[in-house]
């Protein structure tokens, strides 16, 4: 009978170790959150959201299925252009007053090959929520030299921001538009394991 409780809390202590959650923060200092968009259908403009947070939750060191939330301040948006920037906040845009928040809550992450998944979730923007579904390639885990455990990825993507009422579109004579609608996503994220 002693021999079998042993076994039992050898077994219990191994199954929850094998499905206990691990949380990860972002390593902000080393991310970044990048938009592209064509302007006057010859040239791209990169823009970036400078503020954003959020954290994801995997079974122990495992990504898939990886819980996900993401939380950009649209206030934070630079183009390198002020009067841009704040054309972007105002209501042609984002009406970052109004909409001071755009999130993402992940639904799925599923591996689809040796280093690459697709994460599925619903990203929020001006109170508008949608499905997307972005690429993302894992750079790998690795400890830093004080002993941090890092793992890196690589998000893109693209949306159309007609479906979240991005709706300014002044036409060019020669025909198309200032700014095009599909916007191109690039997120560099560095995730930090929690102690």
């Amino acid at each position: 009978m002693f021999k079998f409780r042993v076994a039992f809390i050898l077994f219990l202590v191994g199954f929850l170790s094998l499905n206990a959650q691990t949380k990860w923060s972002i390593d902000k200092a080393h991310s970044k959150v990048q938009f592209s968009a064509t302007h006057l259908i010859i040239s791209e403009v990169i823009g970036e959201f400078k503020n954003f947070d959020g954290s994801v939750e995997t079974s122990g060191d495992d990504f898939s299925n990886a819980k996900v939330n993401f939380t950009i301040d649209v206030s934070s948006i630079s183009t390198d252009n002020e009067q841009r920037d704040n054309h972007l906040k105002s209501d042609d845009f984002f009406n970052a007053q109004k909409f001071p928040k755009m999130t993402f809550v992940g639904k799925s992450m599923q591996k689809v090959g040796d280093n690459k998944y697709k994460l599925v979730g619903d990203l929020t923007i001006r109170d508008i929520t949608k499905q997307i579904a972005l690429d993302v390639t894992y750079n790998g885990t690795v400890k830093d030299p004080w002993g941090n455990t890092k793992a890196g990825f690589k998000i893109t993507g693209e949306l159309n921001r007609f479906d979240y009422n991005l709706k300014w579109n002044a036409l060019m004579e020669a025909g198309g538009a200032v700014v095009g609608k599909m916007i191109g996503i690039t997120i560099n994220l560095e995730l930090q394991k929690s102690k």
